[in-house]
């Protein structure tokens, strides 16, 4: 978890988890307690979410999805008492189940698809529902419901329009729950679709925002359980079975686009999205990039949201020596660095937006995947595109032992490239 919580919280959060994990009942009091107490609280909302709604959530098994349904139903019907539990519960269980689109595609003139919220969830899994839903419905608007910057993704795709909805992700159990009211005006129109890919804005599905007439809800943490199938892979089985589009592909389009220049490049993220599990201990980053100077490509290095990032990019940064004009700081959006990553020969960095997006444009990858909490969580995120990729899956987290792994990666991807240089 990213955010610090307070102790008596993370506590309650952990408790509820371990109950959940093996299979306890757990007190409905105590849920409600909690969520009580979260409505209001910044930080035992982090504890709910950053603890209890993600520790079950990564898992991807099947039961934790069903435990996942029955505390936050409680969760919200504390919350928003206009509802009960068992209410919530039992249409959750019935918009989960898949079901085919099968009206007339050419009576639809409005598809909804609701952000994931995470830059790189809306490439990896969001962007093939966009695709789909061009394809699907041709004469439709396809509006993306969600924040600025996912929308930056796709700005510059003409077919895509813009509903402005922000998730507070940092703010508290009410203020996440308060996009309901918005929700559910922007998507009540008349001949429309909504397709909602596990979205933190319907909070995985618990939360009503529409009919469930219009309803389309891809269930993503059981879904093709018996499998060993990436999100994106399994994003495009649901999609075929649900729309009858075969062949969706992840894809990204960032109005805002920055030249590169005119020497080959590679593109760098060392972002780890305030968690740090995900991150491998110094000196990794400093002798991993300077190892990729010594390629003598130029570097693009993303220095992300800036503050504690931004300082390890420029500590990683101090000792490299680059040559005059190889190496530069990107300190703007994502989506214009994404256009950098499409441009680039190669594309390094942790388990992040950036492989996404490096995936979808097929270039070529090595993604560092650190600090995930099962198998299944790594096999569900790791990158998927049509280019050439080595997913470096880190067990120990020692940079003596990472290190060496990452650079023959590197090297194996970089060697053939008419700019071959040993790294």
């Amino acid at each position: 978890m990213g955010s610090t919580c307070n102790r008596g919280d993370a506590e309650i959060a952990e408790e509820l988890l371990g109950s959940c994990l093996r299979g306890e009942p757990w007190s409905r009091e105590r849920v409600r307690a909690f969520a009580a107490r979260a409505a209001d609280d910044p930080a035992a909302s982090r504890a709910l979410f950053g603890i209890l709604v993600e520790g079950l959530s990564d898992r991807f098994e099947p039961r934790l999805v069903e435990a996942y349904a029955e505390f936050f139903a409680e969760v919200i019907a504390t919350v928003l008492p206009e509802w009960t539990a068992g209410e919530l519960l039992e249409r959750y269980r019935r918009v989960r189940a898949p079901r085919r689109f099968a009206g007339d595609p050419g009576k639809i003139e409005n598809v909804f698809v609701l952000s994931r919220v995470t830059l790189g969830a809306d490439i990896a899994v969001t962007s093939l529902v966009l695709d789909a839903a061009k394809r699907r419905f041709p004469g439709a608007e396809i509006r993306l419901v969600g924040g600025i910057k996912s929308y930056g993704l796709f700005a510059g795709d003409p077919r895509i329009r813009h509903i402005l909805l922000a998730y507070e992700r940092a703010g508290t159990l009410r203020d996440r729950l308060a996009v309901h009211a918005e929700l559910a005006s922007a998507l009540g129109r008349p001949a429309s679709v909504v397709i909602d890919p596990d979205s933190r804005l319907s909070q995985l599905g618990v939360l009503p925002v529409c009919s469930e007439e219009t309803y389309y809800f891809f269930e993503s943490r059981s879904y093709g359980a018996e499998s060993d199938e990436s999100l994106t892979e399994l994003t495009r089985r649901w999609l075929s079975e649900t729309f009858d589009v075969a062949d969706a592909e992840a894809y990204l389009t960032p109005r805002e686009q920055v030249p590169a220049g005119d020497r080959p490049c590679m593109a760098v993220s060392l972002g780890v999205g305030e968690n740090l599990a995900k991150r491998i201990p110094d000196p990794f980053e400093e002798e991993l990039l300077r190892a990729l100077v010594g390629a003598g490509l130029a570097l693009w290095v993303d220095t992300g949201p800036g503050g504690e990032e931004a300082e390890r990019v420029k500590r990683a940064l101090a000792g490299c020596e680059p040559r005059s004009g190889q190496v530069h700081i990107w300190r703007g959006s994502f989506p214009a660095f994404a256009s950098l990553i499409a441009q680039s020969r190669l594309y390094v960095g942790y388990d992040s937006a950036g492989q996404h997006a490096a995936a979808a444009c097929g270039v070529p990858l090595v993604c560092i995947f650190a600090g995930f909490p099962c198998p299944r969580m790594f096999t569900r995120w790791r990158p998927t595109g049509p280019g050439p990729s080595e997913v470096i899956r880190v067990e120990n987290p020692d940079p003596a032992i990472v290190l060496p792994r990452a650079l023959e990666a590197v090297h194996r991807l970089f060697a053939g490239s008419p700019d071959q240089r040993r790294i």
